[in-house]
């Protein structure tokens, strides 16, 4: 019973520093703030699922988020409500630090979770690996108004949350695919597992050659609700 003034004590130090930084009395790094923007630039902590989280469901947040990457991207119209599949909070991504075969299509928490995996998971396995840098990525597409197999479920394609991506070029104009190379003993092999590895931080679900046969020469990255990596 003695230690129960203590406990409470606590409990109400812990309940009240999460108000006291949401009303600005006591500042901490943004990083550390689970209020602040996301800022792509910032190494990854434990705050970083939940400001993930928050850019679907903020616009503005997650405009702010985009706005600290390299990403270069038009934004677009919603399209109608009335569509077969509906396209909102979405940009037309055109480039990074990477280029891309083509520019495409993603909702604003896709285009985020590209860039936090581009800076701090892509880049630094590639750098672990090889010495070298990513400066390509082909992929397959990102929206397709269309369900998931032969499932009734729409796929997260459908609203252009999600991108695949099928192989990677480093700066010394090396090639690596997923189709021919996730088999491999090397280091291309090696590689690919590392990008499989952390694009599985950066989100939601990740799908490789190890989910299924459909998936054998493509990652498939998407934002959706639940959480996957395989």
């Amino acid at each position: 019973m003695r230690g129960l003034p203590k406990f409470l004590l606590v409990v109400v130090v812990i309940g009240a520093a999460p108000f006291a930084v949401w009303r600005g009395w006591w500042q901490v790094p943004p990083q550390w703030n689970p209020w602040a923007p996301l800022d792509v630039r910032l190494e990854p902590n434990m705050l970083t699922p939940w400001k993930m989280m928050r850019l679907g469901q903020n616009r503005e947040l997650c405009a702010q988020a985009l706005a600290t990457s390299p990403v270069r991207f038009l934004p677009l119209a919603d399209n109608a409500a009335t569509a077969n599949c509906p396209l909102n909070n979405v940009v037309r991504v055109q480039g990074s630090v990477v280029a891309f075969s083509s520019s495409f299509i993603a909702t604003c928490p896709l285009a985020v979770g590209f860039a936090m995996y581009e800076r701090h998971g892509l880049q630094p396995a590639a750098e672990a690996v090889f010495g070298q840098k990513v400066t390509r990525i082909d992929h397959l597409g990102s929206f397709a108004c269309r369900n998931i197999g032969s499932s009734s479920r729409r796929s997260q394609h459908a609203s252009a949350n999600a991108l695949d991506i099928a192989g990677f070029r480093l700066a010394d104009g090396r090639r690596i695919t997923v189709a021919r190379d996730w088999n491999g003993t090397g280091d291309d092999a090696r590689f690919l597992r590392l990008a499989r590895d952390a694009a599985c931080q950066s989100f939601k679900v990740t799908l490789s050659p190890e989910y299924n046969a459909a998936h054998h020469d493509h990652f498939h990255l998407d934002m959706g609700m639940f959480s996957l990596c395989r």
